[in-house]
């Protein structure tokens, strides 16, 4: 199929059920994965942004918390010690392939604040441009209302994309795509391999959160894809089980669910 065929600047977004153990704490094996196949991507001269998730859960884990606490206050400061936990891994693991990391950590309101937008936008690309990997998440520490929260990464993925202009997004999940029922009752349940056109019928068979450490269920992977394809950027749901899954899409061929683009918002380009 060859999605990747003129890709220049792709974003990933990697959910907490991805990152972690059924525990809480950190994958690293499959962190590592992740962070060798990206590093492959930039080597073969394609520009990565990350969009990470895991920084409560990374805080829950160094803490020593046994699972993640409902009070917000608490979440938030286990957000703050996750995060830069999170960043010193990361760091430490691109280090390894030659590669530079930098932290974005983004509030709703950047999205309508001109001058923030515009800032934001210049980052992305002076970081991008000096062949810095950036790695993106919501500022959990201190977003707390609908004004300043993303409300989830899946989301957050979406406005990162169109900051970026980036030519795909790579939404990695713990599901295999889009089916056309709930797999995990349904055991005939078909995964949908293209998606034409977000209506009201892709929306009625979306279930809600796969597992009770991520915040996005299918319905916030259909309006991040929502988001994306109406201004021109194409969008799959990949499992990330396993990372190298990627290399699939990179080679040509197929793999989760295929979000297109509306036609039209490239046709005004």
């Amino acid at each position: 199929m060859g999605y990747f065929r003129d890709s220049r600047r792709i974003v990933v977004k990697v959910g907490t059920s991805t990152l972690t153990h059924s525990t809480g704490h950190l994958n690293l094996r499959r962190i590592e994965k992740l962070v060798k196949v990206l590093s492959d991507m930039k080597n073969s001269g394609i520009q990565v942004v990350l969009v990470s998730s895991g920084a409560v859960s990374a805080g829950v884990a160094k803490l020593g918390f046994g699972t993640i606490p409902d009070a917000p206050e608490i979440k938030q400061a286990m957000a703050a010690v996750g995060q830069s936990e999170l960043m010193k891994i990361y760091d430490k693991l691109f280090s390894v392939y030659g590669h530079t990391v930098a932290q974005i950590l983004m509030t709703k309101d950047v999205l309508t604040n001109p001058d923030r937008k515009s800032a934001a936008v210049n980052t992305f690309n002076r970081l991008l441009e000096m062949n810095c990997l950036p790695i993106v998440n919501e500022n959990d520490s201190v977003s707390t209302d609908e004004l300043t929260k993303f409300g989830g990464n899946d989301i957050l993925s979406a406005h990162v994309s169109t900051l970026c202009e980036a030519d795909v997004l790579l939404n990695l999940s713990d599901v295999n795509g889009l089916y056309d029922s709930d797999p995990r009752t349904n055991p005939d349940a078909k995964l949908i391999d293209r998606v034409e056109t977000l209506d009201e019928s892709v929306y009625a068979i979306a279930g809600g959160a796969g597992t009770s450490r991520g915040t996005g269920g299918m319905i916030a992977k259909l309006n991040a894809a929502k988001i994306v394809t109406s201004v021109g950027i194409p969008m799959f749901i990949l499992n990330g089980e396993d990372p190298e899954i990627l290399y699939t899409l990179l080679d040509g061929g197929h793999v989760g669910t295929y979000f297109c683009a509306d036609k039209r918002a490239k046709a005004s380009e």
